[in-house]
């Protein structure tokens, strides 16, 4: 690649890379090498914004976590809204979206990853499954003070099963496609039965 390109707006346009080359060729085909192909770029250009690789994979996932913290608070607000079961089954599809799913194989196949991430943030080792579980247990709370929770409802165990099953349902599939709503749906209803106050 010439090293005269120039990239408008660098780090983002390298994440963007990093994300077409992670959604293609899966942890194992993120490379600096690879990422900066995709972006059109001399490999030195990485590294004039990083310290090394695994510096700007931790941004990677730390920005693309901040991300889903808008979505964190679309679903806080919808409390009262709507249904119960129909805002979680929408918020799991969203929380776990292809991007989100793709990066939580890569925390877990880099150690050096994970160990900068729980020194940036708590709960960092596994961001983009810390921020999901915030979100939801968030959700859940404010609608256990609305009612349409049952208030001895624990939330924590609730959330984990969510967060959890939600996780498994978006990424262990035989196929290589996306969970359909209905059977997030199905999901969602099973988990929160117990602590429905009327229908949700």
């Amino acid at each position: 690649m010439p090293t005269g390109v120039h990239l408008r707006d660098a780090r983002q346009q390298l994440f963007d890379a990093a994300e077409r080359v992670l959604l293609r060729d899966g942890p194992n085909g993120l490379t600096s090498r690879a990422v900066t192909d995709e972006a059109g770029c001399a490999k030195g250009v990485l590294h004039r914004h990083f310290a090394d690789f695994d510096a700007f994979l931790t941004d990677l996932v730390l920005d693309r976590a901040a991300q889903l913290e808008a979505q964190a608070d679309e679903l806080r607000e919808s409390a009262g809204a709507g249904t119960v079961t129909g805002n979680l089954t929408a918020a799991l599809s969203t929380l776990f979206g292809p991007i989100p799913v793709a990066i939580i194989p890569l925390i877990t196949f880099r150690d050096e990853l994970r160990t900068r991430l729980r020194h940036a943030r708590p709960g960092g080792g596994i961001a983009i499954l810390a921020e999901a579980t915030t979100a939801i247990s968030a959700y859940l709370a404010a609608e256990r003070e609305r009612g349409r929770v049952a208030a001895d409802a624990d939330i924590d165990s609730l959330t984990l099963s969510l967060v959890g099953g939600g996780h498994l349902l978006f990424t262990d599939r035989d196929d290589p496609g996306r969970p359909t709503t209905e059977a997030v749906e199905r999901f969602v209803t099973a988990a929160v039965a117990a602590v429905q106050r009327r229908p949700v």
